[in-house]
């Protein structure tokens, strides 16, 4: 794992180019602390969530890994959920976390990667992406929330037709689905990601995590209800500084300077 920190925006990079960046052990180990430190620190307001290289963000769960644990009779059945295994939470249990996370796909996101660019808030792709749920092709199912996220992000029977084939969705058609936000040149990649973070980090990072908290909470309930709801966020932004920040530059007819408080 690689974990560089500049200015209010946090970049996590699965670092295993030579295997696609699939993710062992160890590396659920390394992140858990990542996301623990990016959650914990009032000074990072975004994180971009990539892999290293140009063939792959993640091809998921390392499997010559399970296969040599299997072997060696350490391995355990597995489902839904990180529970219990190492590095849980992991990102796609995180359900709580406010902060806003992208996902930076240059290459293939299968299996668990693909698991991950859905549990991120915006996804920005190269052209020659792929993304995939190879599970059902393998004897596994997608337990890291594809079974889940994907029936939610796109039309059902869509997202069956992938999870149940193990059919590779091309960036342009997840663009034209509503799964990405973004689909670039590979050379333009990094250009487009950071102006995503940019326009993040010119809104006020309690507002951002205040919507993110509602948007996710509110998801699955009646409108009458969301409207009624408490929100953890809301609370602390409604008031904070930057509530009488933002209307005051306004009236003063200058950029306003957010301190997340």
């Amino acid at each position: 794992m690689r974990y560089e920190k500049r200015g209010h925006a946090a970049y996590v990079t699965l670092d295993r180019p030579e295997v696609l960046n699939a993710m062992d052990l160890a590396m659920h180990e390394e992140l858990a602390g990542i996301w623990d430190d990016f959650e914990a620190n009032d000074e990072m307001w975004v994180a971009v969530l990539t892999g290293a290289g140009d063939r792959a963000f993640s091809v998921g769960q390392d499997l010559k890994e399970v296969a040599a644990r299997d072997a060696e009779g350490t391995a355990r059945p597995s489902t839904f959920g990180s529970r219990g295994k190492p590095g849980w939470p992991r990102l796609t249990e995180r359900f709580s976390l406010a902060k806003p996370v992208i996902a930076r796909v240059n290459g293939y996101a299968l299996g668990g990667g693909f698991e991950l660019a859905l549990a991120c808030d915006l996804v920005i792709a190269a052209e020659h992406a792929e993304f995939g749920l190879p599970e059902a092709r393998l004897g596994l199912i997608p337990g890291a929330g594809g079974v889940f996220r994907l029936t939610r992000q796109l039309p059902y029977r869509t997202a069956m037709g992938l999870l149940i084939t193990g059919r590779r969705l091309p960036a342009r058609q997840a663009l034209e689905y509503g799964l990405v936000n973004d689909v670039v040149p590979a050379g333009r990649l990094d250009e487009c990601v950071d102006a995503w973070v940019t326009d993040v980090l010119s809104c006020a990072p309690l507002s951002v995590r205040a919507i993110k908290e509602a948007a996710q909470t509110s998801a699955t309930l009646p409108l009458e209800r969301a409207f009624a709801t408490r929100y953890v966020w809301e609370e602390r932004r409604m008031h904070s500084a930057d509530a009488v920040e933002g209307p005051r530059a306004f009236a003063e007819k200058r950029p306003p300077r957010w301190l997340g408080r």
